[in-house]
């Protein structure tokens, strides 16, 4: 991590899963105000990067995976849910298709274990992964502006226009880039793997090219208040082992049920085709007098009835109330339903409400 790049930008720090990031630049409101409205510079070098080198790596990911790995060109990429034989969540990851690699893209703090559940599969597979971190930093441009602040970079000639889609570049002075269309947010939003050689004077660059742009750099608190105002689940805060990915609200992005066998399939399968799951995650609008945010776990309430619980809670600055997620069982989860939730406070209001969260 650029510590002292950051320290000179008034970076406070926090840990996320044991991984070092900068929580904020001195003005979270202002860092929030930039990622919904212009643009934001982020060093998420702290997450995890796996690469899968091997001529069997796309047969070998497209059978651990939930999405369709064999049918990705050089270039293109996909979202997808690692799970057990159980169906049940390992990790989410985004995987890029590289000329002569998988690169995968994953929550802090499961490089580990990733690798561990990966090579437990490995049998006679021309298949090796690699930890990219020690290579490699990822910097994100999150924003309605991030498609000019790359530009503004002028590496890439071309800049890809779908979805986790990537492309390389070679810089005589920075090495070799790569450049992923990866929303992260639901606005735009690109990543880029910069060597870590090169890290300090390409993130000097993009934040130079987002204030003019009316952005700046960005911590993860703006962050996190952003997604969760986006709706979109975060592995290790609203998604877990305990959950299958159909229950997470990452079906339609992450799943393809036509795609063959993989580790989880048949569960997953089978519930998609004959049953459904008896909980799934909702947006709930809570009262904006709230004294305190609930905490992750924290119950939710029907006619007295536990009904579901917490997985994360923000303040809104866009909507001047406060947010959480949770799953809700079936039952109590149509938007508009009136639910309790119990905190250390006491009991307060929350209604289900469709996601991304809007104006009342």
């Amino acid at each position: 991590m650029l510590q002292e790049f950051h320290l000179s930008l008034g970076a406070r720090f926090l840990t996320i899963n044991n991984a070092q990031a900068a929580a904020d630049y001195g003005d979270p409101a202002a860092e929030h105000n930039a990622l919904r409205h212009s643009v934001g510079v982020l060093d998420l070098s702290f997450r995890g990067r796996l690469c899968l080198v091997g001529a069997d790596r796309a047969r070998f990911l497209h059978g651990q995976v939930t999405n369709d790995v064999k049918k990705l060109a050089t270039g293109q990429g996909c979202y997808a849910a690692l799970t057990t034989l159980k169906g049940k969540m390992e990790a989410d990851l985004n995987i890029a298709c590289l000329a002569e690699e998988l690169l995968l893209d994953f929550e802090p703090g499961l490089t580990a274990a990733i690798t561990a559940r990966l090579e437990r599969y490995i049998v006679a597979d021309d298949v090796q992964l690699v930890d990219a971190a020690p290579h490699y930093g990822l910097l994100s441009v999150q924003g309605p502006s991030a498609e000019a602040v790359v530009r503004a970079l002028g590496v890439f000639i071309e800049i890809p226009a779908a979805r986790h889609a990537s492309v390389k570049m070679s810089d005589p002075m920075l090495g070799d880039l790569y450049l992923v269309n990866l929303p992260r947010l639901n606005t735009a939003g690109f990543d880029l793997f910069v060597p870590n050689d090169a890290l300090g004077a390409v993130a000097d660059k993009l934040i130079a090219a987002a204030k003019q742009a009316g952005g700046r750099a960005v911590g993860w608190s703006a962050f996190e208040t952003a997604r969760i105002e986006a709706g979109i689940p975060r592995y290790g805060a609203d998604m877990d082992e305990t959950n299958l990915p159909l229950e997470c609200g990452i079906e339609s992005r992450a799943i393809v049920y036509n795609k063959g066998c993989y580790i989880g399939q048949e569960v997953i399968n089978r519930v998609h085709s004959f049953g459904h799951v008896s909980r799934e995650l909702r947006g709930l609008r809570l009262p904006a007098d709230l004294k305190t945010l609930p905490l992750r776990g924290d119950k939710i309430f029907r006619d007295g009835k536990e009904v579901g619980s917490v997985t994360s809670a923000v303040w809104s600055p866009v909507f001047q109330t406060h947010f959480a997620l949770g799953y809700v069982r079936r039952e109590a989860n149509q938007p508009g339903t009136e639910l309790l939730l119990r905190t250390a406070d006491g009991e307060v209001p929350a209604k289900v409400t469709t996601l991304p969260f809007a104006a009342q």
